[in-house]
């Protein structure tokens, strides 16, 4: 997948959560004193992007200073990909009922992890790690069908509820051999933070994006909302096609989809979202879930879930008061569905 937001192509994020996305906004001259600033880096495995409408004089530099900073603290929390990490020497602990003291970071992450669990119902589960693995979805195996005993095996590991969440700033193994992956919901949370790194700085017109998660806060230059494309949800599409356009004010956006990342096997496909309740890829139908919510980290869990759901988890989205999302479903015989919450139509254009 690709994202463009006034930028050159750049690489999106793999693993068990991809982000169709296609950021679509036009350029527009500095004017009233103001401009238009874009900063761009990597972080957590993929890219990050920021653009926002500054004063003339806005010290640019000092912004990217911080904004790499709380990068790097949110990742030395949650990133898998550092051996050194919290959420690493977490995984690495063998002992069950021993209390691991985490960064507020973490806490904070794993208190909005718990509620996503429970509004889905376990279709959200951040402890399905040994699962992507077992698949061939993980950092380094290699892709295949599992045996059923196997399946059965790795299950005994999953569930969020064996891990015990103190508010005081720790968690609790209540079982032995559980491990976290917070990649599905940890992005989220990183991009909020930039927001509020941005908000801080006395900046109220922006968009903040990583690896496909979006936050929108004001308005572009222009005065118009900000503008976000999703990706046409099918294999061959381009990467910058574009199927539906949103247009965001003060809002999150995540999307999730299995358009590109699968295999088949025996003339079977096999998406790479896992549901954690049986342990099997998903078969659903579904391509493509675009949720919009108040916070990035919320929207990134529940486009995450409701790929697992499918079709049904627009009632989950309609329960919910300021959430609304998109469900683009392939039949059997080729077609696209869409499904979208009561809401929905007021972000499309």
């Amino acid at each position: 997948m690709k994202l463009y937001m006034d930028f050159k192509k750049h690489r999106m994020r793999t693993g068990t959560i991809l982000l169709p996305l296609v950021l679509v906004m036009s350029l527009v001259a500095a004017c009233g004193g103001k401009k238009e600033i874009v900063l761009a880096g990597r972080t957590m495995g993929t890219t990050y992007h920021v653009k926002a409408v500054v004063g003339r004089f806005y010290d640019e530099a000092g912004l990217r200073v911080k904004i790499e900073k709380r990068l790097a603290e949110i990742n030395h929390s949650m990133s898998t990909y550092q051996p050194d990490s919290e959420i690493s020497r977490f995984n690495r602990l063998g002992q069950a009922g021993v209390p691991f003291p985490i960064s507020n970071d973490f806490l904070a992450v794993m208190q909005v992890a718990r509620r996503v669990h429970a509004l889905t119902q376990g279709a959200w589960d951040g402890t399905v790690k040994p699962l992507v693995d077992l698949w061939g979805f993980g950092k380094s195996a290699a892709v295949r069908v599992p045996s059923s005993t196997e399946i059965t095996s790795a299950l005994s590991r999953i569930g969020f509820e064996h891990i015990e969440i103190s508010e005081a700033g720790s968690l609790i193994k209540r079982q032995d051999g559980v491990t976290l992956d917070l990649a599905s919901i940890a992005k989220g949370y990183g991009v909020d933070q930039i927001a509020r790194v941005l908000s801080q700085d006395g900046v109220t017109h922006y968009l903040v994006e990583i690896g496909g998660e979006v936050v929108a806060s004001g308005n572009r230059l222009d005065g118009e909302k900000w503008k976000v494309g999703i990706n046409e949800p099918q294999s061959a599409a381009a990467y910058n096609a574009v199927y539906k356009v949103l247009k965001l004010h003060d809002q999150a956006l995540a999307t999730s989809g299995d358009y590109r990342n699968f295999f088949e096997m025996d003339g079977k496909r096999y998406s790479h979202v896992i549901d954690p309740r049986n342990g099997y890829p998903v078969s659903n139908g579904v391509i493509s879930v675009s949720v919009i919510a108040d916070n990035c980290i919320l929207a990134d869990g529940l486009a995450t879930a409701i790929m697992v759901i499918g079709p049904k988890g627009v009632a989950v989205i309609d329960r919910l008061e300021n959430v609304e999302g998109l469900i683009v479903v392939q039949t059997a015989g080729g077609t696209v569905q869409e499904y979208a919450s009561k809401g929905c139509a007021g972000n499309l254009l």
